[in-house]
């Protein structure tokens, strides 16, 4: 199954249905289920920014769940005019490139999030996912 790493609280932000763009520099063609990676890394400015909403336990190097990509939508100022009304906070201009931004619908969050490193672009897991094998 594909598989996308995200720095945290991004990921867990994605997976508690408070963002629903992930903003990339590239595009994909890809639809369908995805599975959402929790990197090692952690965004500290967003942490700090986004406290509010963050949950407690934010883990670092997992598969936290399975959402739906459902569009990939080149951006504009209109586009973000658009997501700032949603949540300024979460979808707050940054100085990351986010020429793209991929609509994720929520599926299922695991309750036992799977211990994998993460890799860059998308990506593919062969694993079994939540005590299931895909």
């Amino acid at each position: 199954m594909k598989v996308l790493t995200i720095k945290q609280p991004w990921a867990s932000l994605i997976m508690l249905g408070l963002k629903k763009y992930e903003f990339r520099s590239w595009k994909t063609d890809y639809r369908g289920e995805l599975l959402i990676h929790a990197g090692k890394g952690i965004d500290k400015d967003g942490m700090e920014r986004l406290k509010k909403y963050i949950p407690e336990n934010m883990p670092t190097e997992k598969i936290l769940g399975k959402v739906k990509l459902v569009d990939c939508i080149e951006t504009s100022p209109e586009f973000y005019e658009k997501i700032q009304k949603e949540n300024k906070d979460i979808y707050e201009k940054t100085v990351f490139n986010q020429d793209y931004a991929w609509q994720m619908e929520v599926i299922e969050v695991y309750d036992n999030p799977i211990k994998v490193k993460g890799k860059l672009r998308l990506w593919n897991y062969e694993g079994g996912v939540n005590g299931k094998e895909e």
